[in-house]
This record gives C-alpha cells, structure tokens and sequence, in this order.
C-alpha cells in the first residue's frame, strides 16, 4: 500500500491544480496537510470521498486541516470534477506519477478478477513541520472526516 509511514517526512511534491497554478507541500508550511490520493475523478467511490471532504471542509479548517487531493487525471478532468461537485480545494493533476511514486501509492490492485497497477486509496496527515502524523490506508469514504477528526481528536 505504502512504504511511508508515521514519523517520516513527508516527500516534498509539486504539481498543477485544477485551475494550472502550481501547488507544493512548501506551500503548506505551519499548517497541517490532508494529503489524499484517489483512483479516479467522478467515480463511485472517488466522488463519495471527496464529497465527504468537501461537506466537512469547514470542520477540518476550524481544526487548522487544509486538503489537497491528489490522481492521475489531467488538468482539465480535476477542472470538471471540481466544478460538477463545487470542491472547495485544490486538486492536483499527477500524469506523470511524480508524487504517487514519491508517497507509493501506485501499484498493483485486484478488481473483479483483473489485475493492474493503479493509485491506492491512501490519505496521509501531514504536520505544520511536514512530518507524516497519520497514514489512512483503509479509508471509508463516506465517512472519511469522522475517520480523520476521530484519528487526530
């Protein structure tokens, strides 16, 4: 699932939001990072997840939490998803697999039978420090807030 764990620091990334403007962890210095990576924009599972994210942003933001979501889509399809759900933070577009690498999320997956290699659902906490608080490698995402909140109460 991942390498990466509590304690370790979190590999430092850069990459191109939604809107083309460039998003780094360095922007998030003294603030703590919800760092979560998602197969695929609009599908079942990804929209589920990032619904749930976006209906407790203010929660998580009174909590000091900002959010960044993190695929393999494009620019253009981050631009869509935003846009049909009104997501109300930053989704960065890894074509490349620059940051999936970096944080090992991307391997192999069963699904109906098939193999392939793919992004794992994997959420990472990141401190004010950019030390790695809490690794989510069993997320609920319908529940994936009360999974985060409840982890760092």
């Amino acid at each position: 699932m991942t390498g990466l764990k509590e304690g370790d620091k979190a590999p430092n990334f850069e990459g191109i939001n939604q809107d083309g403007k460039t998003v780094s962890l360095d922007q998030f210095k003294g603030k703590k990072l919800v760092l979560y990576f998602y197969p695929k924009d609009d599908t079942p599972g990804c929209t589920a997840e990032s619904c749930n994210l976006r209906d407790n942003y203010k929660a998580l933001q009174d909590k000091g939490f900002e959010i960044i979501g993190v695929s393999i889509d494009d620019e253009q399809s981050h631009q869509k998803f935003v846009n049909k759900y009104d997501l109300p933070f930053d989704l960065v577009a890894d074509v490349d697999k620059k940051i999936v690498n970096a944080y090992q999320v991307w391997g192999e997956k069963k699904f109906m039978g098939r193999v392939y290699d793919g992004i794992h659902r994997v959420t990472f906490v990141i401190d004010e420090q950019g030390v790695i608080e809490k690794v989510f490698t069993k997320v609920k995402t319908k529940e994936h807030t009360e999974q985060i909140l409840e982890a760092m109460g």
